[in-house]
């Protein structure tokens, strides 16, 4: 395997390879600029951190590189070019992921890679969504006229190829966990068929109540809940920390614990209005002042209609006709009539003078709603509920358009006025307040007091750090959940948080943990369908086919439980050719497996043509799905 990137999520993609999948990786970055101490996983801490942490001081064009014990080596490299990618072994390799932060730089690197081995399985990092579809296409294509492995129309691959080309996005995988956090305190499980659902965390259940275990449980919370110095819900928490998939009799033994139940969850909070530009609402064209000046002068009009029918015996319709004359002056003067018609067309003039400068201040009012149409909202007087996202770059934006998917009040701060995210924020019509969120009254104008929860998603850690604890320190009872690349970092700023304040949700979240393990099941060959963390744990949800898996083939869904590994969740029940997987290529698109069955009876047997849903452990799944596992099955 070749990882080529620049930031963190190469890393921990390298090494939830080595560390959890046991492949050979070929680590290409850019040369440091000072040691960093890079993420590692689990039980591989050791042998992962001794790979990763060789700095590579030669340049990349020497043979050999870096080969460090473990089966893995490190090169330094400004970009990933044709002379980087042969010096890395693109040419004998399993597999390639090209997780650079700049999508024009994947997309060279691919194109380079597919023209030295046609037959390597490609992984993409791509922000672009319709791009990355037609680049996917276009590099499929490409490897299967290559290798002429094209199918009757010579356009698409055979049947059996495994050339292929899978676009990711780390905002579109990380998006629903952290929207669906701010939601109901859970991470976005798997959606299909247009359902979405949820695992959601659940307190202990107090004597005498009897806890709804939803679907089914997913986890066990740690015991040392709210325990600075307890665990910390990683791998390495021990027994007190997180247990994932337990059994049903760890289950039942589990008494003063928190569980992780799936189940549907829906928002039943306030929701702002999801429009996308076009005419804005006739309540929002005219200030509430204007509004009562034009009602006051209908009211003068019915009056004097009224006043003129009782005067002169008018029938109603002819009273208004003729008063509205005398309002625009239009009406012969009644000089031959009684004083009373008199009087009334004197006061219908007067009204008409003073209903030009109302008419003209609506025109006016009107053609500036249109024109800041496209300009930023501000929040609303009044609103509550709602959720705070601060940062509208990449992640951001997908958690914001994630969130009014969903029908959730969102207000954003970004201190950039050239954000990427502005523009979809203008386009959902979501109000934004521009300003650095650590001055002072920022969050106070994003209505911090009534919010229902804080999402801290700018990219610097201690900027969301200061957020968190400012907002705390205004509503304790606060909901948050901040972005923290360091793990011991967000693993301190957890504990604390977590102690201090043991009555309110707190989460940290790393974007590349939770990304990394799709990748990783790209490059393995496989399409993971969601991803939820579970305290500093991650719970996987992937599509298989039953065939070639001795631990499923038939055996029944009972027997395929694997307590601490794998569960069966749901049956797809569709024919092959029309079985669909993969990331959403559009908001709201639904390309996940249809006809899926969610209640499976345990004594069904599973054949080897059944498609299933499972939900795994990290290490659960590389034991069922990676290429080493298959290899011994197979002998």
């Amino acid at each position: 395997m070749v990882v080529c990137g620049d930031d963190g999520l190469a890393h921990r993609l390298a090494a939830e390879l080595r560390g959890v999948y046991g492949e050979q990786v070929t680590l290409v970055v850019p040369p440091s600029r000072g040691q960093v101490r890079q993420p590692v996983v689990g039980r591989a801490r050791a042998v992962s951190a001794a790979l990763f942490d060789r700095v590579v001081n030669a340049a990349v064009n020497r043979t050999g590189g870096t080969e460090p014990a473990g089966g893995g080596r490190v090169l330094e490299a400004a970009e990933a070019t044709e002379a980087v990618l042969a010096e890395a072994g693109v040419d004998r390799a399993a597999a390639l992921a090209l997780v650079y932060d700049d999508d024009e730089t994947n997309i060279r690197a691919a194109l380079t890679a597919r023209r030295l081995n046609p037959r390597l399985r490609l992984v993409l990092r791509l922000y672009n969504r319709r791009l990355g579809q037609h680049i996917e296409e276009l590099l499929d294509q490409a490897a299967a006229l290559a290798t002429g492995q094209t199918g009757q129309t010579g356009e698409v691959p055979a049947p059996g190829f495994d050339a292929s080309t899978t676009v990711l996005s780390d905002a579109d995988t990380a998006a629903p966990a952290l929207a669906a956090t701010a939601l109901a305190g859970t991470s976005k499980v798997v959606e299909a068929d247009g359902l979405l659902l949820h695992a959601v965390e659940r307190r202990p259940p107090r004597p005498g109540e009897v806890a709804d275990p939803g679907l089914c449980t997913l986890a066990l919370l740690s015991e040392t809940a709210s325990d600075p110095a307890g665990a910390d819900g990683s791998e390495g928490s021990g027994d007190q920390g997180p247990q994932l998939l337990p059994g049903a009799a760890a289950v039942a033994a589990a008494t003063g614990r928190g569980t992780v139940v799936l189940e549907r969850v829906t928002y039943s909070g306030p929701s702002l209005s999801s429009g996308r530009g076009g005419v804005p609402p006739l309540g929002s064209l005219f200030s509430r002042r204007l509004r009562w000046s034009l009602a006051g002068l209908v009211g003068c009009v019915v009056a004097l209609a009224v006043a003129l029918t009782v005067v002169t015996g008018d029938h109603p319709l002819h009273a208004t006709y003729v008063t509205l004359l005398d309002l625009f002056a239009i009406n012969e003067p009644a000089l031959d009539q009684s004083t009373g018609r008199q009087i009334l067309q004197l006061l219908s003039g007067l009204v008409g003078l003073l209903l030009l400068p109302v008419l003209l201040a609506a025109v006016l009012e009107a053609l500036g709603t249109f024109r800041n149409a496209s300009a930023l909202r501000k929040p609303p007087r009044g609103l509550g509920g709602h959720v705070i996202l601060l940062g509208l770059g990449k992640i951001g934006t997908r958690v914001l358009t994630r969130l009014r998917e969903l029908h959730i009040p969102v207000v954003c701060v970004e201190a950039d006025p050239e954000a990427r995210g502005l523009a979809a924020a203008r386009r959902l019509r979501v109000p934004v307040v521009l300003g650095d969120v650590t001055q002072e009254g920022v969050l106070e104008s994003a209505k911090i007091h009534r919010a229902h929860a804080l999402l801290a998603l700018t990219s610097a850690d201690t900027t969301n750090l200061e957020a968190v604890l400012y907002a705390r320190s205004v509503r304790p009872d606060l909901r948050v959940v901040l972005r923290l690349y360091d793990d011991d970092f967000a693993t301190a700023v957890y504990r604390t948080l977590r102690a201090a304040h043991p009555g309110a949700l707190t989460r940290s979240r790393s974007v590349s943990h939770l990304a990394a393990p799709a990748f990783a099941g790209a490059m393995m060959g496989r399409q993971i369908l969601g991803a939820i963390p579970v305290e500093r744990r991650v719970l996987l949800f992937a599509a298989v086919t039953v065939g070639g898996h001795p631990q499923l083939e038939g055996r029944t869904v009972g027997e395929t439980f694997r307590p601490g590994s794998w569960r069966v969740l749901a049956l797809d029940t569709s024919a092959p050719d029309e079985r669909r997987e993969g990331p959403a290529e559009e908001p709201g698109t639904d390309v996940r497996p249809s006809g899926l069955v969610w209640d499976v009876p345990d004594t069904y047997v599973l054949r080897p043509g059944d498609r299933v849903v499972l939900a795994a452990t990290r290490r659960g799944l590389a034991e069922l799905l990676g290429r080493r596992s298959r290899e011994r099955a197979e002998a």
